[in-house]
């Protein structure tokens, strides 16, 4: 993939590494085990980025309602994207992990959420950088003191009321990003019930990368999405509103601009 507004290549990173206003943010997460991503950045990452947590920073406590990875508060993300020096407006935040951009999406979505657009993810992530010998350390960067000031876009999240009144209309589209043996219910490792939401298309994340976690080009985004780009709203939902998001970056790619987050996803909606 070329480089985009929303997508930069190791080349391109490499070369702005020292620009003040890039702000490199490591993204690694499993699901399986919430320590190993902040252990493999401890051990090594690309130099000067930031670490942030799927569980600690880029979402808020489970409650009973809001499914698994709630949105985490605007507020408190706000200081610690400060923390590590992304100015409002101004700085190029460049996310990046090393699961075909499942947590980095998420951050380029919240970014883009709290009004901030100037952020990319790495194509390729972790795994391209290190293949294409680029320099990576241990050492944690200094906190960088910066002024980020949300600005709340709540045109771009859904809750399950407005997918309940508004999913069968016919203007309307409701994507499952995951996989297809979890969309149709033959298999669920996490959630309590197995299926999908009445009416939902599955468009499974995974199809916006290759095997190696390079995005696909764009033609092949536009031509992934051509049922639906003429729908006037496009729901996305995947378990718990984090792999949905490469679905809404690939919806940007494909210059569809009308994809919205239902962010709590299948766990909020299987919680009433």
């Amino acid at each position: 993939m070329t480089n985009t507004p929303f997508v930069v290549s190791c080349e391109w990173l490499f070369e702005h590494l020292k620009n003040p206003q890039v702000v490199v943010v490591d993204c690694r997460f499993s699901l399986a085990d919430p320590q190993l991503g902040r252990q493999q950045y401890q051990n090594s990452h690309i130099n000067g980025a930031y670490y942030l947590d799927l569980n600690q920073d880029l979402s808020s406590p489970v409650g009973e309602h809001g499914g698994r990875h709630p949105l985490p508060n605007p507020i408190e993300l706000a200081h610690k994207l400060s923390a590590i020096g992304v100015n409002s407006q101004k700085s190029l935040v460049v996310a990046y992990d090393d699961s075909r951009l499942a947590f980095a999406s998420r951050l380029w979505w919240l970014l883009r959420y709290l009004g901030h657009e100037q952020v990319a993810v790495l194509d390729g992530g972790f795994s391209a950088w290190k293949q294409a010998g680029y320099p990576v350390t241990e050492v944690i960067p200094e906190p960088r003191m910066a002024i980020f000031v949300p600005n709340i876009q709540p045109q771009m999240v859904v809750d399950i009321l407005v997918v309940k009144n508004r999913k069968d209309l016919p203007e309307v589209a409701l994507v499952d990003s995951r996989e297809s043996d979890r969309y149709l219910g033959i298999r669920e490792p996490i959630d309590k019930i197995a299926g999908h939401i009445p009416g939902a298309m599955n468009y499974p994340w995974q199809q916006v990368t290759n095997s190696t976690g390079y995005i696909l080009p764009q033609q092949e985004q536009r031509h992934r999405w051509l049922e639906l780009e003429n729908a006037k709203e496009v729901f996305v939902y995947c378990g718990s509103g984090v792999t949905a998001c490469v679905n809404l970056l690939s919806l940007e790619l494909a210059g569809i601009h009308t994809g919205k987050l239902y962010a709590g996803s299948w766990s909020d909606w299987i919680s009433y």
